[in-house]
């Protein structure tokens, strides 16, 4: 048995624009931004380029190939694919490993850097770990073969598709293509749509996952019922942050509709995919489906949020508009007092002991007074009123 090809990528929402930028660092590492050249320049030192080239085709990509034998295409929506021509079976762990290391300790690190500028990835999504799909293209197989192969990775088989041209065998994370007569180029371009789609879905049950978290973390809030005006303060500010993330997110979410389109009428006229098509022909419709689904989940969650956002604000105008009153009332009685004594005497007063004594103990009393207010407020509970509503329903 005779391995071809390894493959192992990612996706993350990018334009031509940023393949520019990322043109730029990789072949002079240099950045229009002002980021630290000396950086810039450690950072490109890492990733061992051997060569760069910007490429057009249907879509615009930069080959890149390192002084190793790994070779990766950066396309401009963002797939990253990388590959090794070649490894021997005894070698596929290794080399497999050797793909990962490669994108995750380089090239993310260097990337990361470049893009660190502008509006920030959420932190609910930076600790991440993203599982890559590996692709293994062997040549002419046979059927135990595979499924000896994906029992060394400890892979269940999770489904088998048979063409004349080639065998697929679906592990978890480990795909594995048995080339019977087709060119290695058009296996290629299988495998990059392949990436596309696992990480596009990918994103979408993240994005479903956060959903449930922020949710369930709010409704826990206001299950309480009662809360004491101490913590109002500190609730908000948690919901708050709640509320950027979901802004942040639901931008990537509305970035991500054109990059289906694009990707599908692409692969409808590509040559390279004709003998895919009964792999690839209804993915990008599921995409869609799921992405139309997604933002309608993300919407109520938003809406949620705001709610609740505006649920504490009152109870703290609330909580504060009391404490106000309440210490208007203890001045006005002290500025009556001192109004009374002034109009029922007929001479200025003297300065006496007793009369700054008198003045400094009302001002003590002034201040207990104030505090206990605030204290008495801050242990006061008050009432979380929101709409219930049956979690079975679906």
């Amino acid at each position: 048995m005779e391995i071809e090809r390894i493959y192992v990528g990612g996706w993350f929402q990018r334009t031509t624009l940023h393949l520019s930028e990322l043109y730029d660092f990789l072949s002079e590492a240099s950045s229009p931004l002002e980021l630290d050249t000396k950086k810039l320049q450690a950072l490109n030192d890492t990733l061992d380029i051997a060569s760069v080239e910007m490429k057009v085709g249907s879509l615009q990509y930069i080959l890149v190939q390192t002084s190793e034998g790994i070779v990766y295409r950066i396309y401009e929506d963002g797939l990253i694919v990388l590959s090794r021509d070649h490894a021997g079976v005894e070698r596929l762990k290794e080399d497999i490993a050797s793909l990962t290391q490669y994108y995750e300790e380089k090239l993310s690190p260097a990337f990361s850097y470049l893009f660190s500028l502008g509006a920030p990835v959420p932190k609910e999504l930076a600790n991440i770990k993203t599982v890559y799909p590996y692709f293994v293209v062997l040549k002419q197989a046979k059927h135990e073969d595979m499924l000896a192969l994906l029992e060394s990775f400890e892979q269940e088989k999770y489904f088998e598709i048979n063409h004349k041209n080639y065998d697929i065998f679906r592990g978890n994370k480990l795909y594995l293509i048995n080339n019977k007569k087709e060119s290695i180029e058009h296996i290629g371009r299988f495998v990059e749509e392949q990436i596309f789609i696992r990480e596009f879905k990918g994103q979408m049950h993240r994005y479903l996952n956060l959903h449930r978290i922020i949710w369930e973390r709010i409704e826990n809030i206001k299950e309480r019922g009662e809360v004491h005006g101490r913590d109002i303060g500190a609730l908000r500010n948690k919901i708050e942050g709640y509320a950027k993330t979901i802004n942040l997110i639901d931008a990537r979410i509305n970035q991500m509709g054109a990059y289906i389109g694009t990707r599908a009428s692409i692969v409808k006229s590509d040559k390279e995919l004709e003998n895919f098509l009964s792999v690839l022909e209804y993915k990008y419709e599921t995409l869609d489906d799921t992405l139309a689904y997604v933002k309608e989940i993300w919407a109520m969650t938003k809406n949620y949020v705001v709610s609740a956002v505006d649920l504490f604000s009152g109870l703290q105008a609330q909580a504060t508009q009391k404490s106000v009153e309440n210490l208007t009332v203890v001045t006005s009685m002290g500025v009556g007092a001192t109004l009374i004594g002034l109009f029922t005497t007929d001479q200025v007063p003297d300065v006496t002991i007793f009369g700054v004594g008198y003045f400094f103990a009302l001002a003590a009393i002034g201040y207990i007074a104030s505090k206990s207010i605030k204290w008495f407020y801050a242990r006061k509970k008050y009432t979380i009123s929101y709409t219930d509503y049956d979690k079975n329903i679906t």
